[in-house]
């Protein structure tokens, strides 16, 4: 006679078996989102450090900079300029050509996550990256926060050996305006000649020349480094003129903008500096004088241009009379 053996597993076991399974794969579904972010982190730093390695050497030029709309140019005339030269000579380190400076620099480069790298302190998202060229976007970061509304930079580079052997020239004389940039400018240039609000600033400021040593004129410059936050381009964007006439009918000092057409004339815009509405025609009538007499007489004006082309622009002028003896 044959005896079977029944072995009798107590019910709690059968609960665990079933249910220890459930638990360790729903334990790895909710992994705290920090931790995934962290794994996710650990995996794109050594991508990148490999993808940094992979060009590590090779040098680059920066052979165009646009906005959104693959313009260089604003709406207010400034243009966006490519400057850079760079190679990395290691995955945390970048040598950079420094304009001021006329030299390279060799400035630190940090990985952050998903593709954005600090280089030589600006943010910067790696759009992609081709045998021969790779492209970046500029970030805008405000406490560690990407700003997606603003209007975003992207910054195009070749090869140097891509440039000398297949484009055969060299990394100063690639860049150059496109089709699409000149178009519109001549398109604001064509409306500044309309609508005399739409006037923008030249690439080139006016010239404003004296004739007679009975006026001075002296355009204002942003230094290197300049402590209270003003830009290179602020020299364009705003062209300042200190002006002091001689001998004047009196003295006074006014502050004001001025339009500089094509042609190099000068007409008053309006007043900078706030005055009392009673006051307000009298030194705006005295502001048009002025222009009208004392700058055509003893000025030669070269007008602003852009891409070579002269147009009409606004200056700032500040004005002092000195009275005659």
């Amino acid at each position: 006679m044959n005896i079977v053996v029944r072995k009798h597993i107590p019910q709690y076991l059968y609960i665990l078996l079933i249910v220890f399974p459930l638990v360790t794969v729903s334990c790895r579904h909710h992994v705290p989102e920090r931790v995934k972010f962290k794994e996710k982190l650990q995996v794109d730093k050594i991508k990148a450090q490999a993808l940094l390695k992979s060009i590590q050497g090779i040098k680059y030029t920066e052979v165009r900079r646009t906005f959104d709309n693959g313009l260089s140019f604003s709406r207010v005339g400034y243009q966006l300029v490519p400057e850079w030269q760079i190679s990395f000579p290691s995955t945390d380190s970048v040598n950079i050509y420094s304009p001021k400076k006329k030299r390279f620099m060799n400035t630190p480069v940090v990985f952050d996550h998903d593709s954005v790298y600090n280089v030589a302190w600006a943010w910067l998202k790696l759009k992609y990256i081709k045998k021969d060229s790779m492209q970046f976007m500029v970030l805008h970061v405000h406490d560690n926060i990407i700003q997606e509304e603003k209007t975003h930079v992207f910054m195009t580079f070749y090869t140097n050996d891509y440039i000398k052997n297949v484009l055969h020239t060299e990394p100063s004389k690639v860049w150059r305006p496109s089709r699409k940039d000149t178009a519109y400018i001549k398109a604001k240039i064509a409306l500044a000649d309309k609508v005399i609000d739409s006037a923008f600033a030249g690439t080139e400021p006016a010239v404003l020349t004296p004739k007679t040593p009975l006026i001075t004129v002296k355009k204002e410059v942003t230094p290197d480094n300049d402590v209270d936050g003003g830009m290179g381009f602020d020299d364009y964007l705003s062209p300042t003129y200190d002006i002091t006439i001689h001998k004047a009918y009196t003295d006074f000092y006014y502050s004001y903008s001025a339009f500089v057409d094509e042609k190099g004339n000068i007409t008053f815009r309006k007043a900078i500096t706030a005055s009392y509405p009673e006051f307000k025609k009298a030194a705006d009538d005295a502001m048009k004088g002025i222009t009208d007499s004392y700058l055509k007489l003893y000025l030669n004006t070269t007008p602003g241009k852009t891409l070579g082309i002269p147009h009409k622009s606004i200056i700032i002028l500040n004005v002092t009379g000195v009275k005659k003896n």
